[in-house]
């Protein structure tokens, strides 16, 4: 997959299968790859890419999160998920 200005991503099986379990077009993840709302680093070498995203036949806002391993030759896509629960999630800055 390519996100982020030509960057290159595995998605894993794992990730994939999540991706397909729980409903979200490939294209949403390749959106918030590309360009994320915010990064989040969880630990050297991982980081969180989410962006709010309208999504489903109710149009509800949701917060799509992408768990991304950066230290790795192509960064590998862990997993994605949606949460409604955005404001648990989202950082401010102040």
């Amino acid at each position: 997959m390519m996100a982020d200005g030509g960057r290159d991503y595995r998605i894993t099986s794992h990730a994939l299968s999540e991706i397909r379990r729980r409903g979200i077009d490939e294209s949403i993840v390749e959106q918030v790859l590309a360009q994320p709302e915010q990064e989040i680093p969880i630990r050297p070498g991982r980081v969180v890419r989410q962006s709010r995203i309208t999504m489903g036949e109710t149009e509800r806002r949701y917060l799509v999160r992408v768990i991304v391993d950066l230290d790795r030759d192509v960064p590998e896509v862990v997993t994605v998920y949606r949460t409604s629960k955005v404001d648990k999630y989202w950082r401010t800055v102040t």
